[in-house]
């Protein structure tokens, strides 16, 4: 009759030294922390590639008796911009720009989410950590704005990576879990900003005019020519051509051989009465739409004394103001 509470007692006393054990399989702190992505100033008018980084800082102490392992799972999603299918956006009030995040330097991995699997799979860290110990590792993440994206208006662009849509790191000791698709403990999720200056700027290019070849200049000698000027969505702009080389004004240009000149002069109109030249009442203006703006150039030639035979030239600067 003496036995039973003897046995009663020795039971609860195992099952108590059971339950004080079971606490220290992960017993470690992580904290996380991400430094905001700027691309700086882009020029996206052209097939430029623009390049940044952001880092990924982990801290982790161990309060375990145990070195652990942990598996550290870095998810990034689309941030505070919803993608356009697997590529990331930036926004400036309702203008996107795209962009994308990698794991590697080359820019080949793309960095995704267990969450948002279209973006790709989330990198993954691994750390060893000892009784007691501190740990600190980084991560980078490489970043990547592909040009021409030419109608998106100048301004400041912006993705806040915040909350659930942003970055949401998860972390295990590796024994518990072997793939990050399968560890969804301990979210934090780290504020950071990915943003893009796009420049406010214009392209232009001009091709030749070409005036053809005359024995003598005695009547009207007429030619055509072009430039296509592209300049950023809602930016005004105005177009300047100087008067040459030694030229005097818009309809006194010279085309030189040596000493001697060809006088033409270039318009805006095809009647020729209109000329273009390098003064603010001269230029041409317009608004940029972010595709090629074509504008023609009227050459005309006057009859005039002819000189010797050869080759005559000039160069015409063409001044975009914006």
């Amino acid at each position: 009759m003496q036995r039973h509470p003897l046995r009663k007692i020795v039971r609860s006393l195992l099952l108590g030294v059971l339950l004080s054990l079971s606490p220290g399989l992960a017993q470690a702190a992580f904290s996380f922390t991400v430094s905001d992505l700027n691309f700086g100033s882009v020029n996206l008018l052209g097939a430029s590639t623009y390049d940044s980084t952001a880092t990924v800082s982990i801290s982790c102490t161990n309060t375990d008796l145990l070195s652990l392992t942990y598996r550290i799972c870095l998810n990034l999603n689309a941030g505070g911009v919803p993608a356009t299918g697997s590529t990331r956006n930036l926004a400036n009030g309702s203008s996107r720009i795209t962009y994308q995040l990698f794991q590697d330097a080359n820019r080949t991995v793309p960095w995704g989410s267990n969450t948002s699997t279209g973006f790709g799979n989330p990198p993954q860290v691994n750390l060893l950590v000892l009784p007691g110990a501190t740990l600190n590792a980084t991560r980078t993440i490489y970043g990547r704005i592909l040009g021409p994206q030419a109608t998106a208006p100048g301004g400041l662009y912006t993705s806040l990576f915040s909350g659930a849509g942003g970055a949401n790191f998860t972390y295990a000791p590796l024994a518990l879990a072997t793939a990050c698709s399968n560890i969804n403990q301990n979210p934090t999720r780290p504020q950071f900003t990915v943003r893009a200056n796009v420049d406010r700027t214009c392209n232009v290019n001009a091709l030749p005019m070409n005036f053809g070849t005359h024995g003598v200049i005695d009547s009207v000698v007429d030619a055509t020519s072009s430039l296509s000027v592209t300049c950023s969505t809602g930016l005004p702009y105005t177009i300047a051509l100087n008067n040459g080389e030694t030229g005097t004004a818009p309809d006194q240009r010279r085309m030189t051989r040596g000493n001697q000149a060809v006088i033409y002069g270039l318009y805006q109109n095809a009647a020729r009465s209109r000329v273009w030249g390098p003064a603010a009442d001269q230029g041409v203006g317009s608004v940029g739409t972010g595709a090629g703006q074509t504008f023609p150039i009227y050459g005309r030639i006057l009859p005039q004394t002819t000189p010797s035979q050869g080759v005559y030239n000039d160069t015409v600067v063409v001044t975009v103001t914006y």
